[in-house]
């Protein structure tokens, strides 16, 4: 059995206005990458529902979330952006 290396990937979640850096591997898919910094950007106490949210990664839109990292050859150090499905208005 071998074991992916483990790389770091930097998550913005401007919904909170935060950036969290994932120790990730490159067999982790981006739904996963996703959960991951919505708990982490969220804290304990308040949820956020994933599907709710989308990803993307060099500004475009990532569909089909359970693709890994390794298939679009994401690097160390990568930034990925987890936004709203729905953009809150500004008021």
């Amino acid at each position: 059995m071998t074991i992916a290396p483990a790389m770091v990937v930097r998550v913005w979640v401007p919904d909170v206005w935060d950036v969290v850096n994932l120790e990730v591997t490159p067999d982790q898919t981006f739904a996963q990458i996703k959960a991951a910094a919505l708990e982490r950007a969220m804290g304990k106490g308040r949820r956020a529902d994933p599907r709710n949210f989308l990803v993307k990664y060099r500004g475009a839109l990532i569909t089909e979330e359970n693709r890994t990292l390794a298939a679009l050859q994401v690097p160390d150090h990568a930034p990925i952006i987890v936004l709203p499905v729905k953009r809150r208005p500004v008021t």
